[in-house]
């Protein structure tokens, strides 16, 4: 008697199997087929990074279905097909942080005798509008490797093994290449501490 499979195992073809490389270059010359493995494989991985960037999942599939759209549209400009998920999970996070900055407070118009509340005070929201741009900048200055590695751990809280993992890089380089970033955020961000 045979055990019955899952649908996971019922849907698998030769090109679950395949690289990165080789899907990413399929996908470049249009395979739709080589993208959807990419999808599955690399979808939740996106969401659940969305989910922390984001603090909701309200907009998560919104903004990884962005990413994927994205990918597709510029999959032949990726050089290396080897680093898509690199390169997808930056696109996750560019989406995400766009995502956020467009985010406004809303104040209800029917509230509008009452005073306002002193975080929706305009120098207020000048203030951390101003502060986020200054993060951004500071972060967008830092090394690649050293902005992925903070991304991944103050952003998506991942531990030191998984981000190693992420990355390639051992556990001590990486706890290298934070406390660089972290001391470098700290010099750069003083005046809003």
């Amino acid at each position: 008697m045979t055990m019955p499979t899952t649908a996971r195992e019922q849907i698998t073809s030769p090109l679950d199997m395949a690289s990165d490389q080789t899907l990413a270059d399929r996908a470049a010359d249009g395979d739709l087929r080589a993208f959807e493995v990419l999808v599955r494989r690399y979808g939740a991985l996106m969401r659940v990074y969305a989910t922390r960037v984001l603090g909701s999942n309200d907009e998560t599939d919104d903004v990884v279905q962005e990413s994927f759209i994205t990918a597709w549209q510029q999959l032949r400009t990726l050089e290396d097909g080897s680093a898509v998920k690199s390169w997808l999970m930056r696109i996750v996070s560019r989406k995400s942080i766009d995502r956020l900055r467009a985010r406004r407070p809303h104040i209800n118009i029917d509230d509008m005798d009452a005073p306002a509340p002193e975080s929706h005070a305009p120098h207020v929201l000048a203030e951390v509008e101003s502060q986020t741009e200054a993060l951004s900048r500071v972060l967008a200055a830092l090394p690649e490797d050293q902005r992925r590695c903070w991304t991944l751990r103050e952003l998506a809280e991942y531990s030191y093994g998984d981000i190693a993992a992420e990355v390639d890089l051992p556990v001590s380089t990486v706890r290298g290449l934070l406390a660089r970033a972290r001391k470098t955020l700290l010099r750069e961000m003083e005046e809003w501490r």
